[in-house]
């Protein structure tokens, strides 16, 4: 059963003389007439095991005593006026509108999160437009996976100098260490297997009018430099059924919407 020590003790009394008692709520504790709600309780012991202590009777035992600990300095802090100077006042007002900011926030998301979903279930989306959807998916990834390795290079004259050493023997894996992209660079340039469409366009161009084995022998630029280009193989793309695809289709598809929804919110607001 784990304990708290006496420096945990301090840091505790630290913790949760930075939170306001939460005087709504089931009274979790009441000291001479001041009530300390269940709420607080809750809050206090949530920090605790976010920091890995055990939900154990001990603690509970443990946050019970230091609330009516902070309960009663507070009371005796009052007494002497000591909430009513300035610079505490202050610090104690700052954190408070901290809070509320924080409470405000956390209304916001579960309002929106309603709507949100509120207005998913009355804009479902049908079986046809995700089909469609699937179907240009398809359409877009063409019928074959390519495995590819590039190097690339910041100018043109770079990489007709790559295709010269190419043609005349030396290696692409060790070539490929001059390679700007530092992504493949200490691989040989790998880029593994992915579809044309997966590439900026140029690339992806490139690389269906390519043979097996071959490399580019006329640089590919494209805006991130100019590409020296070696189709490795080729293989069928298999492509997940629109069963096992669906989900993410809804997903995109709800995505999509919620967006243009917003966006048209967007577009009617004045924002300043």
């Amino acid at each position: 059963m784990q304990k708290l020590s006496k420096f945990a003790i301090v840091v505790l009394i630290g913790t949760i003389m930075s939170v306001p008692a939460l005087a709504a709520g089931k009274p979790f504790v009441t000291i001479n007439g001041s009530a300390v709600s269940q709420e607080a309780a809750d809050l206090y012991m949530a920090q605790w095991k976010a920091r890995g202590m055990s939900d154990t009777p001990e603690l509970k035992d443990n946050v019970r005593e230091e609330m009516i600990r902070r309960e009663l300095v507070f009371q005796e802090a009052r007494k002497i006026g000591l909430d009513k100077k300035p610079e505490i006042a202050t610090e104690a007002e700052a954190a408070k509108q901290k809070i509320m900011a924080q409470a405000e926030a956390a209304k916001q998301i579960i309002v929106v999160r309603a709507y949100l979903q509120d207005f998913i279930n009355k804009s479902p989306v049908t079986d046809a437009q995700l089909k469609s959807q699937y179907d240009a998916m398809k359409a877009k990834g063409g019928g074959k996976e390519y495995k590819v390795r590039h190097i690339l290079v910041k100018n043109e004259a770079d990489a007709i100098t790559v295709i010269a050493k190419l043609k005349k023997g030396a290696k692409f894996d060790e070539l490929a260490a001059e390679s700007i992209d530092s992504g493949s660079k200490f691989n040989g340039g790998d880029l593994g297997w992915s579809s044309p469409s997966k590439f900026v366009k140029p690339f992806g161009d490139a690389l269906t009018r390519m043979n097996k084995g071959t490399f580019t022998e006329t640089p590919v630029k494209t805006d991130y430099g100019y590409h020296v280009i070696k189709l490795e193989d080729t293989r069928p793309l298999n492509i997940p059924s629109f069963d096992e695809m669906k989900p993410l289709l809804v997903r995109a598809a709800q995505e999509q919407m919620v967006n243009k929804m917003i966006a048209g919110l967007r577009a009617k607001a004045k924002i300043d």
